[in-house]
């Protein structure tokens, strides 16, 4: 009987033991299952993860971020010119030179100009200028306007950055028309190049630099500012060549038309032409001013009437 309840108690004690050890193996199952799909979880996440990263941009993202590129570009570019917007610091004098509005102002200036655009040469002129960094005003008459070709050498001539001048629609010498023509001359041009280019002319100058009284009222109320010029050789014919052109306009002094002195002074107002000599002679006649320590006055810095 002993024997037995031995026997029955080590059954029993087995079972036991049995129960506990498939407990703790479910017990693990469950822990190896639940760690398989944590991991495979975290797996799917990092593998989305890593498609979203190598995921390729599309087209409509390119351009988005274009534009987005664009937009900033355009503000910059419309911060820099705002940046750029000053003050007149020229005014003109009674000798049509140019002089500083006040003492901390650079006097050593000298403004180049351009009459009788766009002629042949005019456009030319301005890619030179432009490939130079120096500004001028092409003065131009109506006359050299009459077809869309001529109009579209103006737009070019405005779009590389230059200031455009009134020089008459028909370069007539003023003093010989009546009132009514005087006018027609210089308000007509105006129009015109107003519908070409989108402004107004804001500098005038005229035929032979003849101006009538009734002409300087005309140009008043149109808001221009009047102008001749200091000097100038390139219509002379001992000058028709570029490099006495050059030579002369660079040192102010012309002998064979007797001007045996320099007229280069600060403030100089230099009057030059559409014309083949001038053209070929616009680098030297650059450099030259330059070398002597000479800024190309910006017409943009030229006080104009309001």
């Amino acid at each position: 009987m002993r024997k037995r309840k031995i026997i029955f108690m080590f059954l029993a004690i087995f079972v036991i033991l049995i129960g506990c050890n498939d407990q703790d193996n479910q017990k693990e199952n469950n822990e190896t299952q639940t760690n398989q799909e944590n991991q495979g979880s975290d797996s799917d996440s990092k593998t989305t993860n890593k498609n979203q990263e190598n995921e390729p941009v599309t087209e409509e993202e390119d351009v988005d971020d274009a534009n987005e590129e664009n937009d900033e570009s355009d503000k910059t570019e419309n911060n820099s010119e705002q940046e750029e917007i000053t003050e007149p610091q020229y005014e003109l004098t009674d000798s049509w030179s140019f002089q500083p509005l006040n003492e901390d102002i650079n006097d050593k200036v000298a403004l180049l100009t351009i009459d009788d655009a766009p002629d042949q040469h005019a456009v030319e002129m301005a890619e030179t200028l432009k490939e130079l960094d120096a500004p001028a005003i092409f003065f131009v008459n109506g006359h050299f306007l009459d077809t869309e070709a001529e109009q579209e050498k103006l737009k070019q001539i405005y779009e590389m950055g230059f200031a455009i001048g009134n020089h008459t629609y028909n370069h007539q010498r003023l003093s010989e028309v009546s009132e009514e023509q005087q006018r027609e001359e210089i308000v007509s041009l105006n129009d015109l190049i107003e519908e070409i280019i989108g402004e107004k002319p804001k500098f005038f100058r005229a035929p032979n630099g003849v101006n009538t009284d009734y002409v300087k009222q005309v140009v008043a109320d149109e808001g221009m500012l009047l102008m001749n010029w200091t000097y100038g050789y390139d219509y002379f014919s001992p000058y028709m060549d570029a490099e006495k052109l050059a030579t002369a306009m660079v040192t102010g002094e012309a002998p064979e038309v007797d001007v045996s002195y320099s007229l280069l002074d600060p403030g100089a107002n230099l009057l030059m032409h559409d014309r083949e000599w001038t053209y070929q002679a616009l680098p030297d006649i650059v450099n030259g001013l330059r070398d002597k320590g000479y800024e190309m006055l910006d017409p943009a810095l030229i006080k104009v009437p309001e």
